[in-house]
Parts: C-alpha cells; structure tokens; sequence
C-alpha cells in the first residue's frame, strides 16, 4: 500500500516486488498510510467476529475444529480463520501483531475519522475491547486474543 507519483513508484516496484507478495499505488502522497488504515479497521472488526464464534461454539459444546472445516469454505471464510483459528481455540496468542501496536494503529484510524468525519462505531469498540485484553496483560499477545478477553 504506497502514496506516491505514479512515474517513482513505478520505478520502485521492482524491489518492492522483490520482498511482498503484493504492492499497490493507492494514490497521492499519503494514502498508503489511509490504505493501511482501513486494513487495520477491517482485521479489528473480523478478529471480533471470530474471536466470538470460537467462544460461542465453545459455549454450545460444538467441535470447533469441525466447525471451521466447514464454515471456513464459505461465506464466513478468512485469512485469520484458516490460520488463527486453532491458536486461538488453544488459548495460544504469541502469533502474530501484537495488542500494543494494535492499539497504536487503531488510534491513528480513529484520529483521522475524527478528522475526516468517519463513521468508526465498531472499530472504536473493538479498540476498547484490546484494552481490556492489555489491562488482562496481554499487552504483547497477538491481535486473536479477543477470545481471552470473552473467556475470562
């Protein structure tokens, strides 16, 4: 997710190209950053989302493994399913982006939806709802550790 001259970053995607998977030109100087916001806004809301169905599965004595293999092929799939789903069934939360820089990204979304008038209602939950997890010590567990905070 770049800002930039179209010329430049054309010029600069070869190397780009050489380290990640993907790369793209978002816009003007600046919109990489906004780019990189939204990502932060949609993992936050469906981190949530499965943090809450492991813990309802859970609840309603379902297999969550079984669970998974399922809905992870349809319309609930994700990337977050497929590769957090099982850490997080075992209360293992040491895999990824951590809680702190979380906070720190959703922050900055938040700041710019105050500016930009942006409507963020369950992004600005779902940060309360990481410092609950931080206030439970989880400052450095990875952002799947919602779950933690629905199962203490």
């Amino acid at each position: 997710m770049c800002g930039g001259k179209p010329d430049i970053f054309e010029r600069a995607k070869p190397v780009i190209d050489a380290y990640a998977r993907m790369v793209g030109l978002m816009g003007p100087a600046g919109s990489g950053q906004l780019a990189k916001m939204v990502n932060q806004i949609c993992i936050a809301g469906l981190v949530q989302g499965l943090a809450e169905g492991i813990h309802f599965a859970k609840k309603a004595g379902l297999d969550v493994e079984n669970l998974v293999s399922v809905i992870s092929k349809g319309a609930a799939g994700s990337w977050q399913m497929e590769n957090r789903h099982k850490t997080m069934n075992e209360g293992k939360f040491d895999f990824g982006f951590a809680i702190d820089w979380m906070r720190k990204d959703l922050g900055i979304c938040l700041t710019e939806a105050r500016r930009n008038g942006a409507k963020l209602p369950v992004t600005a939950l779902v940060d309360q709802f990481y410092g609950d997890v931080q206030a439970m010590g989880g400052n450095r567990w990875d952002t799947s550790s919602l779950l933690a905070r629905l199962e203490k």
